[in-house]
């Protein structure tokens, strides 16, 4: 009830303009979820994997690297061009295209064993961890 006190003269809450605002601003404004790396990353105890959601992208256009502790993930989505009627009107545009990263810092990796692979529209990378040598303490002797 105080809500509806509050918002009384605030027209921007009738359910008339509800989407009034998202639908227009949304082709000008993109939205920051539709241009992420969708990415689940999976901890244990000898290696992480990340699962990359890389839809319509091809894989020579996936780049992938690691230095200095990150994970770094560039894609290239090309122009998405296959939704025109035979006028060339375009009906409906919602897929996004063109460059997207994410980094990922995942500390104490084996560089040289890193996988990828890619199936189905997912990338799959699997980082394995540094195994730690057990070094034999040194007994340091007190004066």
């Amino acid at each position: 009830m105080a809500n509806e006190i509050m918002n009384r003269d605030n027209w921007l809450t009738d359910p008339f303009f509800d989407d009034l605002g998202s639908r227009f601003f949304d082709r000008f404004m993109p939205n920051d979820t539709s241009r992420v790396l969708k990415t689940d990353i999976k901890e244990t105890d000898k290696s992480y994997v990340a699962k990359v959601d890389v839809p319509g992208i091809e894989k020579q256009d996936i780049h992938l690297n690691y230095q200095d502790n990150v994970l770094n993930i560039s894609v290239n989505k090309k122009d998405v061009n296959d939704h025109a009627d035979s006028n060339g009107n375009v009906l409906m545009s919602e897929r996004s295209y063109g460059a997207m990263s994410r980094s990922y810092r995942l500390p104490n990796v084996d560089e040289q064993n890193i996988k990828a692979s890619y199936d189905k529209g997912v990338l799959t990378i699997t980082l394995p961890k540094l195994t730690e040598q057990e070094q034999d303490p040194h007994q340091i002797d007190i004066d």
